[in-house]
């Protein structure tokens, strides 16, 4: 067999290929039947039974906020209790990690915490020390999948269980301080190189609510650039929702607007184009042309 392959590889390199290809797919057929499958059916049990659930999540405050459409579906028939992993490192470099080199990191907890626990659809938060586990969110880090699509779908794939993404599902109290603002939140991480957002210059009243290094990054190009700092991620939530809309890379800031379903814009990432909004007054871009047209659409606009 080695020798076929390497005959095929200097003499039939397209056969190589398809060869090499089709051994590929069995390898991901056995590892998925030997070490996901088995796990995947006994979810679909335990969510086809009548007791309470426990969910674990170790990763970004954004993936944790993306898992809650699927929590909240299943909370119709289940008690759900809701465990954050902190401290799990990551598998790769993000550059200025709000959490370092770590997915959540304690800071980052606490920040995240405060929102989650104004969900009434969780009946507990809690760090996770030990407790027993009955759906395990970081499974689909491990699947022997591509995961670049819709990263709202990525629990749906774990659990089985689809809401309907149009709808809100977070909650978070009125912030009177930024009500009919424009609120921006833009990370280091997954920025579109074909994006500049200096014409904000001729628009009043828009705030910044990620932290200050982005804020002062963002400032160089957007003079009139207001700063708000957060103190947590619920206050986060709550700026965003009194906001006029909401505009934002792939974050936590565009999680927690797409679960409010406030109108938003997201700056897509053409190299990592997982997030996508869902619901009406939601457009990504990923080219300036839309940019600005969306923005004056939504800006103009008298929202519902």
């Amino acid at each position: 067999m080695l020798i076929k392959k390497f005959w095929n590889k200097l003499f039939n390199y397209k056969n190589y290929k398809f060869l090499k290809h089709n051994e590929n797919i069995k390898k991901t057929v056995l590892e998925f039947k030997t070490n996901v499958e088995p796990y995947l059916i006994e979810i679909e049990k335990k969510i086809n039974s009548n007791r309470p659930l426990s969910f674990l999540h170790s990763g970004h405050a954004g993936d944790v906020i993306n898992a809650l459409p699927v929590i909240k579906e299943i909370s119709k028939n289940h008690e759900c209790n809701l465990y954050i992993q902190t401290n799990k490192p990551l598998e790769t470099h993000y550059h200025k990690h709000p959490s370092k080199d770590v997915y959540l990191n304690e800071k980052s907890f606490e920040m995240l915490e405060p929102l989650l626990k104004v969900q009434k659809f969780i009946k507990k938060i809690e760090k996770y020390n030990q407790q027993k586990i009955d759906i395990n969110f970081d499974l689909f880090r491990t699947i022997p999948i591509n995961i670049l699509f819709d990263n709202l779908r990525y629990a749906s794939q774990i659990t089985g269980v689809q809401p309907n993404f149009d709808e809100k599902y977070l909650d978070a109290p009125s912030h009177d301080k930024l009500k009919d603002q424009v609120v921006i939140q833009r990370t280091f991480r997954y920025r579109n190189q074909f994006i500049n957002y200096q014409f904000l210059n001729d628009f009043k009243d828009i705030y910044f609510v990620g932290n200050r290094e982005e804020y002062n990054d963002l400032k160089k190009t957007v003079l009139n650039l207001k700063f708000y700092e957060c103190k947590d991620f619920l206050d986060m939530a709550s700026a965003i929702k009194s906001s006029k809309f909401f505009i934002g890379n792939s974050s936590v800031g565009f999680p927690i607007a797409e679960g409010l379903k406030v109108p938003r814009l997201l700056e897509a990432c053409p190299y990592f184009p997982a997030a996508i909004p869902h619901g009406k007054n939601a457009f990504d871009f990923y080219y300036q042309i839309h940019f600005e047209k969306y923005f004056k659409k939504l800006y103009k606009k008298k929202i519902d």
